[in-house]
């Protein structure tokens, strides 16, 4: 399952298609150049309970380390995943 990402300077999203479709989204806002915060995700019933939420948090977390900034998890499911991920604390 490929995440994908779309960014324009001010938001952006990460998000999953399968056949085409999307089933999956993570969008997030930029404040300033230093930060984003995440502020919803969605999982689509044809990729539920495969982790696709997860993934998604992951890529952020990629994209956060190569461009040096920091995570506001502001989605409560974002959120929940970087409490049970102690090595991506750095991040928030």
């Amino acid at each position: 399952m490929e995440v994908l990402q779309e960014d324009n300077g001010n938001k952006g999203k990460f998000y999953i298609l399968v056949n085409g479709m999307q089933e999956a989204e993570m969008t997030y806002t930029w404040v300033g150049t230093e930060r984003f915060i995440i502020d919803h995700t969605e999982v689509n019933d044809a990729l539920r309970g495969k982790n696709a939420g997860k993934q998604m948090v992951a890529k952020a977390v990629d994209f956060a380390r190569k461009k040096g900034v920091r995570i506001i998890p502001l989605c409560p499911f974002a959120n929940s995943v970087f409490k049970k991920m102690v090595e991506w604390q750095d991040l928030l």
